[in-house]
């Protein structure tokens, strides 16, 4: 089929659905509170206030166990089914992995979700499939996730809704006050039509006056009003948790698009979907050509595509910030939602990039818990030392349980799985990130050993000092036991006498010596040093004193 008769007619996304996921920095409210590793019993306590309420996992009745929760499960290889699922009981009771280190909370008052991209694009309506958040065991992240879905939406609205609708906040305002890049408008909806919240990106003062009070981006309202009863970090609000920005302010998404003809879909179609840009035509590109050269081998991966081949039509395009599936709306295979790709998506898919995205937006919040640490070291300040420290020994500690618990090279054996996983940490780049935070954790603490290996030694060299004066203190004053003088008739006053004038010139030698033990210890080592002449070794021991040191030539 040729170009223009490709462009003749538009093409129709005829199901679009769309997954946004957006990692998150989580603390407790009062700062001063110690770590926390179950975030969501803080939620639990406030029992009927919370709109959020944990979801019960699909390993409860065996009867409504189902087919497609077996097969999710068996994507995965052990370790990371015990990740994702935990590990049941056995014969003699709770043993082994135990219970998932995830929890998910989903709050269910959020029906729809309406959009208005711009003043010349209608107005359109998403059912929202559900709103989560997942809290990690002994982590501080948390990740919402957002689900939605229509049908019939024209490719062009589709690749703008792709492109403008997960944004945290503005990057910058169009001349018209517009926040650009974004929304002109979103809401919330209830089941009964109710707006419960609506965005306020073109508020342009708010965010200025926020970044400028607290160095900190603020977030649009209705992405604050979904996150409630968590409060932003900076935020005037109260909130039981509070949470901040961790990567960019655009959200990674996942996204499903079914077509009549997908190989209708032009090489801009597709780089457009894959690098999530606004909408264009679909004889252009959204980038230089040269930029885009190797645009298929970089993003596309094509295992069941063939442009020639129409029983091969389903395509996947990932960036790292997007996973895209495109396939043909009649193919049982792909648009069926339990045994097709559709639920593979919904699940196993979704699943693989919660991993991913997980992975990276953990080892950035220990790449930014190192600079916390570092930044706040004052190495004159006894205590800022030992708060260094005790952060140090927690990070390194919440590392490596972080690495057995959670780090994963590979999470599945099939081949699909396995390839996309590969794909997309290729592009969010983890592997490095993973190595670089890594080799920062144990130079941190190799410095902590390094330092009390260092202190140790000097607490030795001063013992063997104060030991080597004492020695001559106990032979000096041994013959008061030795009956040389006998003192048994003095009176009490004479003998205390007697051992004050002791007791004071040892105590008085052992504070001296403590003062001295440095350049005492060197007087030591010239002592004991053969090749020096004895001129040399009295040299070093006016040191003592604040005498210059002649010179010694050792060779």
């Amino acid at each position: 089929m040729s170009e223009a008769n490709k462009n003749d007619a538009p093409p129709l996304v005829r199901h679009f659905r769309q997954i946004l996921l957006w990692p998150l920095q989580v603390m407790h409210a009062r700062v001063r509170e110690p770590h926390i590793s179950k975030y969501w019993e803080l939620l639990d306590a406030m029992g009927e206030h919370c709109p959020w309420r944990e979801v019960e996992d699909e390993f409860g009745d065996p009867d409504d166990f189902q087919e497609r929760h077996y097969k999710e499960f068996v994507t995965f290889l052990p370790y990371v089914q015990r990740f994702l699922y935990g590990e049941g009981m056995g014969r003699e009771g709770p043993t082994g992995y135990g219970k998932s280190p995830i929890r998910v909370y989903r709050r269910r008052d959020i029906a729809r979700m309406r959009v208005l991209l711009d003043d010349r694009a209608p107005s359109l309506i998403f059912e929202v499939a559900h709103v989560d958040l997942y809290f990690f065991y002994d982590i501080d992240i948390i990740i919402p996730v957002v689900e939605f879905f229509t049908n019939d939406l024209p490719l062009s609205l589709a690749q703008d809704v792709l492109f403008k609708l997960g944004r945290a906040y503005p990057a910058f305002w169009e001349a018209d006050g517009q926040g650009g890049q974004c929304p002109r408008r979103v809401e919330w909806l209830s089941a009964t039509g109710e707006t419960l919240a609506v965005s306020d990106y073109e508020n342009r003062r708010k965010y200025l006056n926020f970044v400028c009070r607290h160095r900190s981006p603020n977030v649009a309202a209705h992405w604050e009003y979904l996150l409630r009863p968590l409060a932003l970090y900076h935020s005037d609000r109260e909130g039981v948790v509070r949470y901040r920005q961790i990567e960019y302010h655009r959200m990674p998404l996942l996204a499903y698009l079914s077509f009549d003809d997908p190989q209708a879909l032009t090489r801009g179609d597709f780089a457009r979907l894959a690098l999530i840009t606004r909408s264009g035509p679909s004889d252009t590109l959204p980038y230089a050509e040269t930029a885009l050269a190797d645009f298929e081998r970089h993003y596309c991966y094509d295992k069941f595509w063939d442009s020639a081949n129409p029983a091969l039509s389903s395509r996947y395009l990932c960036c790292g910030h997007a996973f895209v599936m495109v396939g043909k709306a009649g193919e049982r295979f792909f648009a069926d939602p339990e045994t097709g790709l559709l639920g593979q998506f919904r699940h196993q898919y979704f699943l693989v990039n919660l991993i991913a995205h997980f992975h990276k937006a953990t080892l950035m919040l220990f790449s930014e818990w190192l600079v916390t640490a570092i930044s706040q070291l004052d190495i004159r300040d006894v205590d800022s030392v030992k708060t260094f420290k005790r952060d140090i020994r927690r990070i390194f500690e919440t590392f490596l349980r972080f690495t057995h618990r959670y780090w994963f090279h590979e999470v599945s054996n099939q081949a699909q799985a396995r390839d996309l996983f590969r794909l997309l940490i290729g592009h969010l780049d983890t592997d490095r990130i993973y190595q670089d935070v890594s080799a920062a954790v144990r130079e941190m603490n190799q410095y902590l050993d390094s330092d009390g290996l260092r202190r140790q030694a000097n607490t030795v060299v001063r013992l063997t000092v104060v030991t080597t004066l004492g020695l001559i203190a106990t032979v000096s004053t041994g013959f008061l036991g030795m009956n040389l003088f006998d003192e048994t008739d003095d009176p009490g006053w004479l003998k205390l006498l007697i051992l004050a004038a002791v007791l004071v010139p040892s105590v008085l030698l052992v504070f001296y010596g403590v003062a001295k033990s440095k350049v005492l210890s060197d007087f030591l080592e010239a002592l004991a040093d053969e090749r020096l002449a004895w001129r040399e070794k009295l040299g070093v021991l006016f040191r003592v004193w604040g005498k210059r040191p002649p010179k010694i030539n050792r060779f």
